[in-house]
């Protein structure tokens, strides 16, 4: 596999991992995974910072979307949000795929 390949390997693995994480939480609790959580519980704010350990990726997404269409932010405010949603994912695929490797 080439550098490209595992690169963009490690991004899909990352993102699908933030989608089910952030899906779950959804279905548990009843709203979305959010970057606020001082107004929570103790209990639900360690729940919630796991929770955006994979999470984050989607979670910045959806806020930089919002931002855009919402409150018209200039295009860069979504591309600066994009790169770090990938970089963030990409981080996560990688420790997500090393876990499983060294397991199997």
């Amino acid at each position: 596999m080439s550098a490209f390949g595992a690169f963009f390997f490690a991004i899909a693995t990352g993102f699908i991992a933030a989608g089910l994480t952030g899906s779950f939480y959804r279905l548990v609790t009843n709203k979305p995974p959010s970057f606020q959580l001082m107004s929570e519980p103790m209990y639900l704010q360690v729940i919630g910072i796991l929770t955006l350990v994979f999470a984050g990726p989607t979670v910045i997404l959806r806020n930089a979307l919002r931002a855009q269409v919402f409150e018209n932010r200039p295009p860069v405010w979504m591309l600066l949000s994009s790169c770090i949603a990938v970089m963030w994912s990409f981080l996560s695929g990688v420790f997500l795929l090393g876990v499983m490797l060294s397991a199997g």
